[in-house]
């Protein structure tokens, strides 16, 4: 296996997107392991913080097609997965496809639309594949949706139900920037022009195959046995009404492997498990009062709290 085409793949992608967002290096990174496991991130926090650009850049540097959807209360599940029209002329009904059917979809403010447009998204990002009037059409792959999501905001908000959160791979938080990188900011020229001058810096097939060979990545029994021993922790937890589920374990499992890829390895190591575990894990335990970083502050202590397997490698 040739981990150095991963590591030139992440370095494309993360010079690319580091035009317009500056000091996200690892965020950038955990997006692009999002990606080549077919998984779908969601984005969490405060208004301003370049959660919308990042997305926007990533999807310009892998090229494909990208669509933004700005989500509201009016907002209808046939605005996002199309609707039959008849057709006057050739006296047929005809087929518009929506949205979700690009390649790579932004839903911007995912929580402003009501449960039923949310819920039109759960086989799309499951199964690859949308049902409409009793016909089922597949999505083209690549496909991956970017969601967006304000945490201050509960006025006009309509909460992910816990079903739809569980199906996203990664929750991501993008923080403050330094000083610096803020002033370097805040002084140049508009984001909307940076963005519009990136270029796509890896193909289609690039990504594709490199999907296909994440697989290879080895996962020693120790390191395996280590991922169940945090997730069984959580479903042993009387604090929370309910663990990770096997959705989530999978999620990590796939996650570490396409982390190590990017980090030049064949293999994965526990440091991987625990800095992907937070992201992963957080957003899929029961302790729905809880916030953002109360819940990934509860994983990264389990994490802690559990005996880390020594390997000899």
């Amino acid at each position: 296996m040739d981990v150095s085409l991963f590591r030139s793949y992440r370095d494309r992608i993360i010079n690319n997107v580091g035009k317009m967002i500056l000091g996200k290096d690892e965020m950038i990174l955990r997006v692009i392991v999002t990606y080549l496991c077919s998984g779908h991130v969601l984005l969490e926090d405060v208004p301003g913080t370049g959660k919308t650009m990042l997305l926007r850049a990533f999807a310009r540097s892998v090229g494909g097609e990208f669509r933004r959807v700005q989500f509201t209360p009016d907002l209808l599940p046939s605005d996002l997965t199309g609707i039959n029209f008849y057709n006057m002329k050739t006296q047929e009904f005809e087929f518009r496809p929506g949205p979700v059917f690009s390649q790579i979809i932004l839903a911007d403010e995912i929580n402003r639309a009501t449960p039923r447009t949310q819920a039109s998204l759960l086989e799309a990002m499951e199964e690859r594949q949308v049902t409409i009037d009793g016909v089922t059409r597949k999505m083209k792959e690549p496909f991956m949706v970017m969601a967006t999501e304000n945490p201050l905001e509960s006025y006009g908000t309509f909460p992910l139900p816990e079903a739809q959160v569980d199906r996203f791979f990664m929750r991501l938080s993008m923080g403050y920037m330094s000083r610096e990188e803020e002033l370097a900011v805040i002084s140049r020229k508009p984001a909307s022009q940076i963005v519009s001058e990136l270029e796509q810096v890896v193909s289609e097939e690039e990504t594709m195959k490199l999907k296909e060979m994440v697989r290879d990545v080895k996962v020693s029994d120790a390191c395996a046995d280590y991922m169940m021993d945090i997730i069984t922790a959580t479903r042993n937890d009387e604090s929370l009404s309910n663990g990770v589920s096997t959705r989530g374990g999978i999620a990590l499992y796939q996650a570490c492997q396409a982390y190590a890829a990017l980090n030049g390895r064949d293999y994965v190591i526990p440091e991987d498990i625990r800095d992907l575990a937070p992201c992963i894990l957080a957003h899929r335990i029961g302790a729905s009062t809880a916030s953002r970083k109360e819940t990934e502050a509860y994983v990264t202590r389990l994490v802690s709290s559990i005996k880390v397997p020594l390997e000899e490698l």
